[in-house]
């Protein structure tokens, strides 16, 4: 195929950003063009909730010049996302239909752990230096207007990530309102960026030994580290600082005044402003972890909106296993919710093997795969908080809990699987996708009734209307009996397909 041209654009809570890119089979993903305004919609929200007409006209004028730079580089696709700032505004999607009528573009807000995704796979672009990295303890943080994200990762897995409200807009709003200055106003900033991390060390970093499972590496990212790091990173270029060495860098840079800081960086007041709660942000957190070594690979979100969309048309292949990352993070959800086991292990391998099997017959995704998968590792999750109300408490679990590379409306489709499998269905959402991978999570469930893994190894075949599953099993199924009868009706009513246990028979 030949060259093909791609715009991804960034609606940011500080600035908006456009990127073009070529991608082709052969040389896969390369950016040609970028652009930046700087726009503070966060300072907006975080203030008032809202974003100001006044914003979004300039927003929208910004967007208009996209448009004419998208059609000069003749792009046949573009993506846009907006993060933090939109998602929390409380007239958004006033303001993202304004976008549409005025500038034809289609903005989609992000969940954070679609945002964070998008940049992990921006990094993971530089693959030799992400893979060696990644194989010791690593941290990724991401230190942005809004928030600040701390991955864990061990030996090449995502083992957790956490969202924290350490954004530099909302600490610089905290700052505007407190009459300090210099080391005072440093302090100030510790304060409140030590509250969360203590918490956040108590939660996460607690059973680590951190001698020999410690945080060695910390890759950093974000567009406030490359203005921080700008005398070490070149242009962009992936570079490396020894924690000593930034942390006596971020003193120095905490004991400027605001002038020396803009002179020194070249950027206005208000982004000056912000530059020295993201350096206490970052030496914090390279104080908390005992990293020796922060990567800077000089990425932005455009990058990782670009690297999606090649992945997604086969034109780029990561080695690092994204969807393996949402697993573990799923997993270690229900390690802390005391429903991983055993049982938990044999229904999602049945619930995958039910769904491989009646692929023809449900129609649904790779993805609707995934999403099954999820739902059987942490459907037991809601017995933490009650064993009276378990559906209503995994539910509630589901939704306060981010799970990293998925969509807010994906999430609460996990949540309503989870919350309906043992439940009475609600069909008042009208959703199919529910329907079907409740049906196929409740009969996979019922093939473990007694937690006993009597159908471990069984044989699974459709054939005149019935989906037959042979199990091997010798003992007494008395019990997986009469769960697969109990769900067997709602099984059939949605797939058109009756499921039947029968004892293989021995030759």
């Amino acid at each position: 195929m030949a060259t093909q041209l791609f715009a991804a654009i960034d609606v940011g809570s500080f600035k908006l950003e456009l990127g073009i890119y070529e991608i082709t089979a052969k040389n896969g993903l390369r950016q040609v063009d970028h652009l930046r305004h700087v726009i503070a919609l966060g300072r907006n929200t975080y203030s008032t909730g809202k974003i100001s007409y006044e914003l979004v006209d300039e927003m929208c004028r910004i967007l208009e010049e996209f448009v004419g730079v998208m059609k000069s580089y003749q792009v046949s696709d573009y993506r846009a996302y907006a993060t933090t700032a939109m998602r929390v505004a409380k007239n958004s999607h006033i303001i993202l239909e304004q976008i549409r009528v005025r500038t034809g573009i289609k903005v989609r807000i992000l969940s954070n752990s679609e945002q964070r995704l998008l940049t992990y796979k921006a990094v993971a672009m530089k693959e030799t230096e992400f893979q060696k990295i990644i194989q010791k303890g690593t941290a990724i943080v991401d230190v942005s207007f809004g928030s600040m994200q701390i991955s864990l990762f061990d030996k090449d897995s995502l083992v957790s990530t956490q969202n924290l409200p350490l954004g530099v807009i909302r600490i610089g709003e905290i700052l505007s309102k407190i009459p300090a200055a210099g080391w005072t106003q440093k302090s100030v900033v510790e304060e409140i960026v030590d509250k969360e991390l203590e918490t956040y060390k108590k939660m996460y970093l607690k059973d680590r030994d951190m001698k020999n499972r410690g945080i060695k590496n910390l890759i950093a990212i974000g567009e406030l580290i490359l203005y921080l790091a700008r005398d070490e990173v070149d242009h962009g270029m992936a570079d490396r600082i020894g924690a000593a060495d930034f942390l006596a860098y971020a003193d120095r840079l905490c004991a400027m005044s605001l002038d020396q800081i803009e002179e020194r960086f070249g950027v206005n007041a208000g982004y000056a402003s912000l530059l020295m709660p993201a350096a206490v942000i970052f030496s914090r957190v390279v104080e908390m972890t005992g990293a020796e070594m922060i990567w800077i690979p000089g990425v932005r979100m455009c990058d990782g909106i670009a690297a999606e969309y090649a992945q997604n048309i086969k034109k780029l292949h990561f080695v690092h296993n994204f969807d393996e990352d949402i697993l573990t993070t799923t997993r270690n959800m229900a390690k802390r919710y005391r429903c991983g086991g055993s049982h938990t292990q044999c229904v999602e391998k049945l619930a995958l093997e039910l769904f491989d099997v009646m692929k023809k017959n449900h129609g649904l995704s790779d993805r609707d795969r995934l999403l099954l998968r999820i739902a059987s590792i942490i459907h037991g999750c809601g017995k933490f908080i009650s064993t009276r109300n378990v559906s209503a408490s995994a539910y509630s679990i589901i939704m306060a809990t981010e799970i990293i590379g998925l969509s807010h409306e994906e999430r609460q489709l996990v949540a309503e699987v989870v919350r309906s499998y043992e439940e009475e269905f609600d069909y008042v959402d009208d959703d199919t996708r529910v329907a079907k991978l409740t049906a196929l999570l409740r009969l996979a469930n019922s093939l473990d009734r007694t937690h006993k893994q009597k159908m471990a190894e069984c044989r699974m075949t459709v054939k005149n209307g019935e989906l037959v599953i042979a199990a091997s099993y010798d003992g007494d199924m008395s019990m997986e009996l009469f769960a697969v009868d109990m769900c067997a009706d709602f099984f059939e009513e949605i797939f058109g397909i009756r499921p039947v246990l029968k004892k293989k028979r021995r030759g």
